[in-house]
């Protein structure tokens, strides 16, 4: 789950309570969702991605939205805004799911953690404003806190457990998407054992005012280096996660995201969501497109909107994310095409620089996941 840069940037962008340190440490910084983001660090979006994936990296993701719901049920009345099952999330459990429209298509997608007194959820930047929005029109009956006083950092790799556990040894007996509060450094936090990377890690809920101490505690961990939203996005395409904006937006329905795996058993046969209509439909007939992983031969990297052509030569859909993915050794993307030609392997040529390049449905993800599941 993260978010492309759908609304205009402000003239002067937010910052995070970890700005002073990005600009100290070197980072490039761009508007991304109304914020000065950093995009890499001085060693560079390649070392970044790598690092990541062989010991561990510190990601910023506090342009993210956090919230809580409390009430006397928010799990029950948060399901008339989602898809998934929030009823039977047990307390220090979090899920990903979709917020729908009537018509079937993903408002965002968010991660809702049961925090046994009522849930936790995060969503994309760029929403931020439509979701809450959107929570208090359909929730009259929830308190809704909007939690702008915290910071959130992502630790992401195959050492960020280790990392982490100096801190706070708890950490160690969690799985993926466990969810608990968790002391570091003294400092009161909220931890979930869950990323965008396709690694294991951890995301960290943190008081805004200690975020900076936080950070440079875990940046002097000899298996953590800062990485920004360069490796972020290059890491979360092998890893075949959505990008809101970019991948999912109120045209693609779950199930034309292959995201369908978020609608469980009891969500399917009951509905009460909204655009259940439409998308149970194509859960029982199929949809007419899904989006699939693509590998294009040689080299060259398809961005997003390449078109995609059919071996006939017709267009049959556009790439939704592309780029070079560093630990597959070549380009990767994603996109949508006609459910007939969903299959691994399908043969499709890409129109890339103006030229037609050969490439292949692949199987999703990219890489394997490597999450801390017990």
């Amino acid at each position: 789950m993260a978010d492309a840069d759908m609304d205009p940037t402000p003239e002067t962008p937010l910052t995070t309570p970890l700005d002073a340190l990005h600009r100290a440490l070197g980072a490039r910084m761009v508007p991304f969702a109304g914020y000065a983001m950093p995009v890499q660090y001085p060693a560079g979006v390649l070392a970044e991605h790598t690092h990541t994936r062989a010991r561990a990296s510190l990601f910023d993701v506090s342009h993210m939205g956090q919230v809580r719901l409390s009430g006397s049920d928010p799990a029950g009345a948060l399901e008339r805004l989602v898809c998934g099952a929030m009823v039977g999330l047990n307390p220090g459990r979090q899920r990903y799911t979709l917020l729908t429209n009537d018509d079937g298509g993903i408002l965002d997608d968010l991660m809702v953690a049961n925090t046994g007194d009522g849930l936790f959820l995060v969503v994309n930047a760029a929403r931020k404003a439509a979701d809450i929005a959107h929570l208090r029109a359909g929730l009259p009956d929830v308190a809704i806190t909007v939690l702008e006083d915290r910071a959130l950092l992502a630790l992401q790799g195959p050492a960020a457990a280790a990392a982490l556990a100096r801190g706070a040894p708890a950490v160690s007996a969690m799985r993926f998407m466990d969810a608990r509060a968790v002391s570091l450094l003294d400092i009161p936090c909220f931890v979930t054992r869950s990323g965008y990377t396709g690694e294991d890690g951890f995301e960290i809920s943190v008081p805004a005012a200690e975020a900076e101490r936080l950070a440079r505690w875990l940046l002097d961990q000899p298996e953590v280096a800062p990485a920004g939203l360069g490796a972020r996005d290059s890491l979360r395409l092998e890893a075949g996660l959505c990008l809101y904006g970019s991948d999912i937006n109120t045209t693609t329905t779950p199930v034309e995201a292959d995201l369908a795996w978020t609608i469980g058993k009891a969500r399917r046969e009951g509905g009460g969501f909204p655009g259940a209509e439409v998308i149970l439909a194509q859960l029982r007939d199929g949809a007419s497109r899904r989006r699939v992983g693509l590998r294009p031969e040689g080299r060259a990297p398809a961005r997003a909107h390449t078109e995609i052509r059919d071996a006939g030569g017709a267009v049959v859909g556009e790439v939704t994310s592309g780029g070079f993915g560093p630990t597959v050794g070549g380009p990767v993307a994603m996109g949508y095409v006609p459910t007939a030609l969903a299959a691994p392997d399908t043969p499709l040529t890409l129109t890339v620089r103006g030229k037609a390049l050969p490439a292949r449905v692949a199987a999703l993800p990219f890489t394997p996941p490597r999450q801390h599941r017990g």
